[in-house]
């Protein structure tokens, strides 16, 4: 055995369970359900899972669920569904040959919120067969420290009958000791999670093994997939600055201070541009509390605007991955890595007070937002964590650019073709155009100022109209006919575009 995987394989009862990963892989039977680490195409399971693909090529009819944190990198979701051995995945993927054969009716998908999986397991209404983890060492003591993502591992590891350990030497040793790992007791029978702020501590240094259940450990040597956010542009800067005004004005009306409340901002690069829009801001000793923490976010802290990140993982661009993770000991003192159950927790969300950030696909002119289906039926990636948020937090905030594809599409609907999250969980709503505050308004004074502020002026006679012919004909508190609710997604799906 090498030094460096002596250095991290530290429980010596485990050396003999040492495999290659076509080894580990014969372990998985037709039919089992899989636990995989990984969220955003971090800390993920890579290599069982591509030999499990070669070990099926020679089998008739292997079907495996597969279920993780969120996203996975490494062509992993691509590879497996190509190969038509997942039956059913959860809880969310953005892998464009995965959303493929999803909406194909080839894969089943459950559209979960990030904090459900790990409850429906301790219910026992979900069950894990084999859990195949990513971990940075296994300590003297037996516990698995995971790598750049918590995700669900935690309760992975604790619920199935078998664990595989992915043990990446690439992975950086100064990962461990970011770890918090708080395991909440059952529903009925659990105390409050003692977090009082975005940094505290609560729980154990890593996963706590019982080794009886280690059934193989797989030495690997890979970084993590690079994230594919791209950099902020005109538009989402203008975002950004939308926003800041709004937290600006928040703290001229006594809502807010200079340090603001713990920050959450969604996965992708509207978020991450939101956040970027920080750095040059007055805003300072800022808390993050958020389920993913992107480039922005150490941009900010190299700034030294935040003063703490508490996450459930880190997903970086090859760029950041270049100079965060020879520096992580220049961060610790400021990073976190929790479950996600507890960085999605709404409780701690709602103690904490956040600022809640996340993407819309589309929103309607009274504030529904629709964060996850194409025209109400194709699934683009999943809701996430954003429920989770968005119903807790003290400001809930959905972003988009007010069109999509070259204008084809307007992102501000008469009605949304799919909810996600009600008019009662959004308080504000963004666009390059402008910015939205719901809070205290009634339907129809919602629908005037996201016209007004947040429309493309592209659409917005045609929302406009549709609001005071509804109005006219209909009435009502929330004025809709419902003859035309969706004839901007008619207009697209018979002549490619929602303009009439």
């Amino acid at each position: 055995m090498t030094s460096k995987v002596e250095e991290r394989l530290r429980f010596a009862g485990l050396n003999d369970k040492v495999m290659s990963a076509d080894a580990a892989a014969a372990l998985i039977n037709n039919g089992d359900t899989l636990g995989l680490s990984g969220f955003t195409r971090a800390g993920d399971a890579k290599f069982v899972p591509h030999a499990l693909v070669e070990r099926a090529k020679g089998l008739d009819d292997f079907k495996v669920d597969v279920y993780t944190g969120a996203s996975l990198g490494f062509d992993t979701d691509a590879l497996m569904s190509d190969a038509g051995i997942v039956r059913k995945r959860l809880p969310f993927q953005v892998d464009r040959t995965m959303r493929g054969h999803i909406n194909n009716g080839d894969v089943g998908f459950i559209d979960q919120h990030l904090s459900v999986t790990s409850e429906y397991l301790r219910q026992g209404a979900m069950n894990i067969d084999v859990a195949i983890i990513e971990a940075t060492a296994i300590t003297e003591d037996g516990y698995l420290i995971p790598t750049s993502s918590v995700g669900n591992s935690p309760i992975y590891v604790a619920s199935a009958d078998k664990v595989i350990i992915e043990l990446n030497v690439a992975a950086p040793a100064e990962l461990e000791g970011l770890h918090d790992i708080y395991v909440p007791e059952k529903q009925g029978e659990r105390g409050p999670i003692p977090i009082m702020h975005a940094n505290d501590r609560v729980g154990a240094k890593g996963i706590k093994l019982d080794m009886t259940k280690v059934v193989a450990i797989v030495v690997t040597e890979q970084e993590d997939s690079p994230s594919t956010i791209v950099p902020p542009d005109a538009e989402t800067q203008q975002m950004a600055n939308h926003l800041l005004e709004f937290f600006r004005k928040e703290i001229k009306e006594g809502r807010l201070t200079n340090t603001l409340a713990p920050l959450q901002s969604g996965i992708g690069s509207v978020a991450n541009a939101v956040l970027a829009g920080m750095v040059d801001s007055e805003f300072e000793e800022l808390e993050v509390y958020s389920e993913v923490l992107q480039d922005a976010v150490f941009e900010l802290i190299d700034a030294g605007k935040v003063k703490s990140a508490s996450c459930c993982s880190f997903t970086l661009s090859r760029e950041k991955m270049d100079t965060v993770l020879p520096r992580l000991k220049d961060y610790a003192d400021k990073l976190v890595l929790r479950p996600q159950d507890i960085s999605n927790s709404p409780e701690v969300i709602r103690r904490l007070g956040l600022i809640c950030m996340n993407t819309a696909l589309e929103f309607d002119i009274y504030g529904n937002v629709n964060s996850t289906h194409v025209s109400g039926s194709k699934m683009m990636n999943g809701i996430g964590g954003s429920g989770d948020f968005a119903r807790a937090g003290r400001l809930s905030i959905f972003v988009t650019k007010s069109v999509a594809k070259d204008g084809k599409i307007s992102s501000i609907v008469p009605m949304v073709s799919h909810v996600d999250h009600t008019e009662h969980d959004v308080d504000v709503v963004v666009t390059e155009q402008g910015i939205a505050d719901l809070r205290g308004l009634t339907p129809r004074e919602r629908a005037e100022l996201i016209i007004k502020n947040c429309a493309h002026p592209m659409y917005k006679e045609a929302l406009q109209s549709y609001y005071d012919e509804a109005k006219a004909t209909v009435g009502g508190q929330t004025p809709h006919m419902l003859t035309k609710a969706f004839t901007f997604h008619n207009n697209l799906a018979e002549h490619g575009t929602m303009l009439h």
